[in-house]
């Protein structure tokens, strides 16, 4: 059976990073991750510039039996 949650990481550096921290974090606590599907990027703005990045995703995760 896979269980899905809905999870935000983000980074300073990137998108790329944004998603990495996600499952890194994700994975501290749960077992058996499978995927993860990107619902909704963004970035936050400061003075022109971007400051930090986010991503809104699913992760599936398999339950053990």
């Amino acid at each position: 059976m896979i269980k899905v949650i809905e999870v935000i990481g983000t980074s300073e550096k990137g998108f790329t990073e944004a998603t990495e921290n996600a499952v890194r974090e994700a994975n501290k606590t749960l077992k058996n991750i499978r995927s993860i599907f990107i619902k909704y990027m963004n970035a936050n703005v400061e003075n022109g510039e971007i400051i930090s990045y986010a991503v809104n995703a699913k992760i599936s995760f398999e339950i053990e039996k």
